[in-house]
């Protein structure tokens, strides 16, 4: 009995000390780069986008056209398009994968605060029935975001064009 007490002890004793070896191991060399940073400093805004945009606009930028279907050594311009049930994305790529520019459409998403403290506050006690985000991107000029908005109150409707920091347009 004594000699199985003591057996365990050793056996709880050295097992944790056998677990302490760590193994190193050299891993290959990556390099990161994101070849289409611009494009998502220019869509993105200082308050979050709408999580479908945002998930649409960051699958476009991650797109790895070299390694698609579409992608053929012969070509300068590809024109992708990406679809989503809320909105949907035509993005121009140049042969390296880069974004030149972006045609971007969305219905019925979620409104920034500031587009809706502006209706709220020019519009009161009107409620925004259909929204249409746009978005046109261009390497060269940066985006342009606007909202087209449909109002009701009662049984009158208007129809409202602003840009995503809350100015009427």
């Amino acid at each position: 009995m004594k000699k199985l007490l003591l057996g365990l002890i050793l056996i709880g004793l050295t097992s944790p000390a056998i677990a302490q070896i760590v193994k190193t191991e050299q891993l290959s060399e990556v390099t990161v780069y994101a070849t289409n940073y611009k494009y998502l400093n220019n869509v993105g805004s200082m308050e979050p986008a709408a999580l479908p945009v945002e998930m649409l606009e960051r699958k476009v930028a991650a797109f790895d056209l070299e390694n698609s279907e579409y992608y053929v050594d012969d070509y300068d311009l590809y024109q992708i398009r990406f679809f989503i049930p809320e909105g949907k994305v035509l993005a121009a790529y140049d042969k390296d994968g880069k974004i030149l520019r972006t045609i971007e459409r969305f219905k019925d998403i979620a409104l920034p605060r500031s587009v809706r403290e502006a209706v709220a506050e020019r519009f009161p006690g009107w409620t925004v029935t259909k929204d249409v985000y746009v978005v046109h991107y261009n390497q060269n000029k940066g985006a342009e975001k606007t909202y087209k908005l449909v109002l009701e109150n009662g049984d009158q409707k208007i129809r409202v064009k602003m840009d995503d920091k809350g100015h009427f347009l």
